[in-house]
């Protein structure tokens, strides 16, 4: 009996340790499993105050590789032509050549430096034993966006509204009114460092945890490099979110066109309620045109 006793209070000393761990929830142990794997095989990179760096410059020259060689092909094969928002504008290598000149640009003069003293004096990153759970995950990264996706609204609406802000920091964006996916980063180093920073501060403002932190960063370059990509494929986001709830390739496309609209990098809520919201037409996907500010380059 006193055996029994002994075994029962094990058992439940052993599932009250487990339940400190999860939280008594089998579906906080979805991610541990993976994040136990980094841990023991990527500590110290993970721990490496560059590691962010490293993740978000590979993570974009991927993808942009990625969209820059479907532009390439896309002339010869119509079946990826076909999912161009402007089929009859080809992306040339002159386009190719200057917009990744200033991405090299910037990078050098703007992303290396800050790496080098983010390295230099910023304490490496806690990792903690435990992994998020996955609403926790999920939950963070719709968090970040939502504040992120306010900040750089207005961002984007007063570097429109004030011509100084515009024609000093912003108007170079706006060199192509039918951008593709290097356009992304053909920014002034103004506009690269308020989005970097935003980008950076808004985990740790939520408190975030650090591989919450990391997935928002991946997925917000993502959707920046797959608004300006050109493309309208079956799973981009704003085909998969309902209710025209996400902006999306289409409406950036058409900001690019017509300046004075859909300034939000993520959702429409805020187009919506400040009335500058518009759903383009196919005809403008079509038709070269002036943008309301300035006559872009052709893409």
């Amino acid at each position: 009996m006193s055996t029994g006793r002994i075994l029962k209070t094990e058992a439940l000393f052993w599932m009250s340790d487990v339940d400190n761990v999860t939280g008594g929830q089998s579906r906080d142990l979805a991610l541990q499993p993976a994040w136990d794997y980094l841990l023991q095989n990527h500590h110290d990179l993970l721990r490496s105050p560059l590691f962010p760096v490293i993740l978000s410059v590979t993570t974009y020259f991927f993808l942009v590789a990625l969209y820059t060689m479907l532009d390439l092909l896309a002339p010869t094969w119509p079946c990826i032509n076909s999912y161009r928002l402007h089929p009859d504008k080809p992306v040339t290598w002159p386009n190719i050549w200057t917009t990744l000149g200033v991405t090299i640009y910037n990078h050098l003069l703007y992303i290396f430096p800050a790496a080098v003293t983010q390295w230099l004096w910023r304490l490496p990153t806690p990792l903690p034993r435990e992994a998020p759970t996955l609403w926790s995950f999920f939950l963070g990264i719709l968090g970040c966006m939502v504040v992120f996706d306010f900040q750089y609204y207005i961002w984007h609406l007063l570097h429109h509204r004030v011509p100084w802000l515009y024609r000093t920091f912003h108007a170079v964006h706006h060199q192509y009114n039918q951008p593709f996916s290097l356009v992304t980063q053909y920014l002034s180093g103004w506009e690269l460092f308020s989005v970097g920073f935003w980008a950076t501060v808004d985990p740790i403002l939520l408190q975030c945890h650090c591989l919450t932190t990391w997935g928002f960063m991946v997925f917000s370059i993502y959707v920046s490099t797959e608004d300006h990509c050109g493309y309208d494929f079956p799973w981009s986001m704003h085909n998969l979110v309902p209710f025209g709830l996400w902006g999306g390739t289409p409406k950036h496309d058409a900001h690019h066109q017509r300046p004075g609209t859909n300034f939000a990098p993520f959702f429409s809520h805020w187009d919506w309620l400040a009335g500058t919201h518009m759903v383009p037409n196919p005809s403008d996907h079509t038709a070269g045109g002036e943008t309301d500010e300035m006559q872009g380059k052709q893409g």
